[in-house]
Order: C-alpha cells, then structure tokens, then sequence
C-alpha cells in the first residue's frame, strides 16, 4: 500500500523487524492517534509483518522495507529514502541500529525521532537517551516516542490490539478443514532454544487435552517446523500447522482458540493483542520486560538463581528453567483458563 504524497501531518514509523516488538508498536500507533485522530501513520515494515501490521488499529498504510535484517547496502538507502522525499514531516524509529535511521534522514524527513542507540546524534534530530532502568517494560519504551522529548510516561499504557476479522477466521478455518475452539500451542521461539518449553513436555500437555475432548494445534512459523513435527510425532491426533500456514493465517488460528500455550514469543503477544486466555512459559527471559500484555494471561515461570540469563542457549547446559516446568502443571493452568 502507497502512502499519500501530501505531507500534511503524515507520519513514518520505521518498524521492528520482530514479530513480538511489531505487536507492541500498536501502542505507539493508539497514542499517536489519539493526540491526532486525522495523522495518517504509514509503517515502514519487513515483508514478514506487513500481514500483522495491517491489523494493527490505527495503522493506515504500509511500506515494505526492502533491506534484510543486518544489512548495510547504503547506497540502496539512500535511493529508497530519496524516493520518499515530501512524503512525511515526522518519522520515529523504533529500531536502536544506526542503519535503521538512514532512510529517514535520506528522505530529509524534518523531524527524527528514536532512542540514542548506536550513537545517532545527528542521524536522528530528536535523539532521547533511554533511561532502561525507570521503563524495563519494551512497549512503555515505544509508547514513550509519542510525546515531546522529557516528557513523563502516562500512568497507563495502552494496550495493543489485533483486529480478527470474523470472515478470514472462517475461511482460514475452513482451508484447514479445523473448528473453532482448539487449543493452540506455540511450540516455538525464533530467539533460541533457551525460550523453548521441551517438545516432550508439549506432546505430554497436546495427550491429555485430546484426551479431554479439546482439539490440539500446533502454530508457528517455518523455523517451528523441526519443534512441531517432533511433537506431532510424540502427540498422534495433533494438528501440526507449524511453516504450513502465512502469519495472517495464524493469527486467525489464534482469534478461533479457546485457548493459547506459548514459549515467550512473537505469537505470544499476537495472543495478547487478541483477547484470548493464554498460558505464558518463561524460562530464559522475564516477563518484567516484554510480558503479555493482557488480563486473561497466566504466566509460569520458575524461580531459579541462574533464571532470567537471557542467552539463547542455556549456559550451564541443563535448562532447567523450562525442563522443571512440568506438563500437569501447564495443563492446570490451560483447565483454569478453559473454565473461566
């Protein structure tokens, strides 16, 4: 989708390239709506989101970024950035990288908002320092941009939302030949194996919830697919959708569940945004920094000295943060969620 041309109040966020922090930029996208309900807000996004990022209220275009995550390739920067001149007369970065500001300042776009980061001074004409300490919480630091620079954090935050539309949820539904009200399970964590429950334990949880009655899906993208289909192995009757389903077609999986178990992930926070009870697993990381954000979350992570270590890979070699975490007590959790 192409952006207006007429500059007049019209914004550019430079997105994230995670799935998790594209969720939380919907609080970001609530605030600066709600201090100018005519702005119009185009989002610079990697092609991977652009599906999310539609959905996100308040969103009323869409850029697809055309750089892969981690590369430089400055001259196409500055031909991209070029070809936006006139376009916008406020961008906000959301992204810390030095790269990651370059298609604003070559557009010439008059006012730059973002975080220091990678020393941008100059890059970026409204740079603000982080404080991480006084906002732990990521979507507290995106929501942040919207307001002039010292400017206090309200009290309350919003809260992202997702809009499921009820014909898609159907037809994807129906593509997958499923009915609303499985479980679904997130089996996996592109961070790394440190935010991985074991496929063991999620097999375990997908028996005993088929052996309730529940459907079981398991959801998530390509690089889920080795994690899905050892559960699907270990969990006969599971529905292992994992690589076989595009984002939008997963977040209408997410809108039809009656339930969602997840690792901390990208789907987590699409569950969040979407109102759907969830059973949040913690293991490397903490929800003091990117929790889900919603009323019907149940979090469970357990209280171990070397527990959140944020590695990828767990450094002492056992990863009891996530093995400990046993299957009945996940399944307690998903029962309580499906009672209420």
């Amino acid at each position: 989708m192409t952006p207006a041309r007429d500059k007049s109040d019209e914004l550019l966020i430079v997105g994230p390239s995670w799935l998790g922090d594209a969720v939380m930029m919907g609080a970001l996208v609530l605030r600066l709506k709600a201090a100018g309900p005519a702005r119009r807000i185009t989002v610079l996004t990697p092609p991977h989101l652009e599906q999310l990022v539609r959905r996100l209220p308040g969103v009323d275009a869409t850029l697809g970024n055309p750089f892969a995550h981690g590369a430089l390739n400055l001259g196409e920067r500055r031909r991209f950035g070029r070809s936006l001149r006139g376009w916008f007369d406020w961008a906000i970065v959301l992204p810390h990288s030095w790269k990651s500001a370059l298609v604003p300042l070559f557009a010439r776009i008059p006012r730059r908002t973002g975080f220091v980061g990678e020393a941008r001074y100059g890059v970026l004409n409204d740079a603000r320092p982080l404080d991480e300490a006084a906002l732990p919480r990521m979507v507290d630091r995106f929501s942040l941009l919207a307001d002039p620079r010292g400017a206090k954090l309200p009290a309350e935050t919003p809260v992202p939302r997702l809009e499921a539309d009820a014909d898609a949820v159907a037809a994807t539904l129906a593509r997958l030949g499923l009915s609303a009200g499985g479980a679904a399970l997130c089996v996996g964590a592109e961070y790394g194996p440190a935010k991985r429950w074991p496929a063991a334990h999620f097999a375990a949880l997908a028996r005993d919830l088929m052996a309730a009655g529940r459907g079981v899906w398991l959801v998530g993208g390509p690089g889920d697919a080795p994690i899905g289909a050892e559960v699907a192995a270990l969990a006969p009757g599971a529905v292992d959708l994992t690589g076989k389903t595009t984002l939008g077609e997963a977040i209408d999986l997410i809108a039809a569940a009656a339930a969602v178990v997840t690792n901390d992930s990208g789907l987590m926070h699409v569950a969040a945004a979407l109102g759907r009870p969830i059973v949040a697993l913690y293991g490397s990381t903490s929800p003091a920094f990117t929790p889900p954000l919603s009323e019907r979350a149940v979090i469970l992570k357990d209280d171990l000295e070397c527990s959140p270590c944020f590695e990828r890979v767990c450094p002492l070699g056992h990863f009891r943060c996530l093995n400990e975490l046993a299957p009945s007590r996940v399944l307690a959790a998903v029962e309580s969620q499906l009672a209420a």
